[in-house]
C-alpha cells in the first residue's frame, strides 16, 4: 500500500556539519565501479545501492560504511533486479534514472514479489514523480544533493518500518468488521483473507488503528510515521491512504475503516462505531 505529498522532502533541513552528497553529475577521483563489491562492517544490515553514477554509489558506501552499514551496488535496473533476489537486502537505494530501465518501473518490479523498504534518491524532485514512484511501492524520496546524515536517518526510519530494528512495537490485536489487525504476528486480514501491506502502509495502518476513533491530523500523523522533519508532506499521505483503501476497503471509493476528516486528516473507525 503507498501515498505523498506536495512539497520537496526536506532534504535542506539536515545540519550543515554534515557533508552533503554530491549532485547528479558531481566528480569525484575516479574508481572502478562494481556491481557486486563489498563495503563496510557486517552489521546485519544490508544496503543495495542502484545508481548508475560511480560518484555516487562511492560517496554513499563511504558514508554508509562509517555507519556501520553493509553495502552492495548495482548500477542497471536489470543488475538491481537481480542483486535484490539474489542478496536479499534489508533496504534498498533507487536512483530513477537508470540507463536500462526507468526507477520507477524497477520499484513496481521489486514490490511484485518483495517487501523490501525502498528509498528513491533522484535529482527529479517533482511531485509527479514522487507521487508516481510512491505509488509503484517506494517508501520515501530523496533529491539530491542531500547530506549523508539526512541518508543515515532515513535508512532507520525505513528499517524501523520494517521491524528490522526495534521490531514491532506492543501486541494483541485489533479488529473492525472484517478487518483484523494482528500487531504481535504483523498480519492484516480482510474478511478471512490476508492483505499484504509494505512496511510503511503497515506503520500507517498501525498508528491509525493504535488511535481508532480519534481524529488523527495530517501533521500528526506524517511525523509519527516518518519523523519530525515530515510536517508538510501531504502528498505522501494521500498516497499511502490511498493505497491502503484499495487493499483493505471493499468500495475504497466509500471507505468504511478509513475515514477522512475534511479539512483536517484521518480517523480509524472503532470497533463501537
Amino acid at each position: 500500500m503507498t501515498s505523498h505529498t506536495g512539497d520537496d522532502t526536506q532534504s535542506d533541513t539536515a545540519t550543515p556539519a554534515s557533508p552533503a552528497l554530491p549532485a547528479h553529475g558531481a566528480t569525484l577521483p575516479h574508481t572502478s565501479p562494481s556491481s557486486t563489491q563489498q563495503t563496510g562492517r557486517a552489521s546485519g544490515v544490508r544496503v543495495l545501492v542502484i545508481d548508475d553514477e560511480p560518484e555516487i554509489q562511492r560517496a554513499i558506501r563511504a558514508h554508509l560504511a562509517g555507519a556501520d552499514f553493509t553495502v552492495e551496488g548495482a548500477s542497471t535496473g536489470a543488475d538491481g533486479l537481480d542483486m535484490v533476489a539474489r542478496w536479499h537486502p534489508d533496504v534498498v537505494i533507487l536512483d530513477l534514472s537508470l540507463p536500462d530501465i526507468d526507477g520507477i518501473e524497477v520499484c513496481r518490479r521489486i514490490r511484485t514479489w518483495s517487501q523490501v523498504p525502498i528509498i528513491v534518491l533522484s535529482v527529479r524532485g517533482g511531485d509527479a514523480d514522487k507521487v508516481a514512484a510512491l505509488e509503484m511501492g517506494a517508501d520515501d524520496y530523496l533529491t539530491k544533493p542531500f547530506s549523508s546524515r539526512e541518508l543515515v536517518a532515513r535508512i532507520r526510519v525505513a528499517l524501523r518500518h520494517a521491524g528490522q530494528l526495534t521490531g514491532a512495537a506492543g501486541d494483541g490485536s485489533f479488529q473492525v468488521g472484517g478487518l483484523i489487525f494482528d500487531v504481535q504476528r504483523r498480519r492484516v486480514t480482510v474478511d478471512g483473507h490476508e492483505v499484504h501491506l509494505t512496511p510503511t502502509e503497515y506503520e500507517v495502518l498501525k498508528y491509525l488503528a493504535q488511535h481508532a476513533g480519534k481524529v488523527i491530523t495530517r501533521r500528526n500523523l506524517l511525523q509519527a510515521v516518518w519523523g519530525p522533519q515530515y510536517s508538510s508532506e501531504d502528498h505522501y499521505l494521500h498516497v499511502f491512504i490511498g493505497q491502503l483503501r484499495r487493499k483493505l476497503e471493499p468500495n475504497p471509493s466509500r471507505p468504511r475503516y478509513l475515514l477522512t476528516e475534511p479539512g483536517v486528516g484521518y480517523r480509524m473507525r472503532s470497533p463501537e462505531d
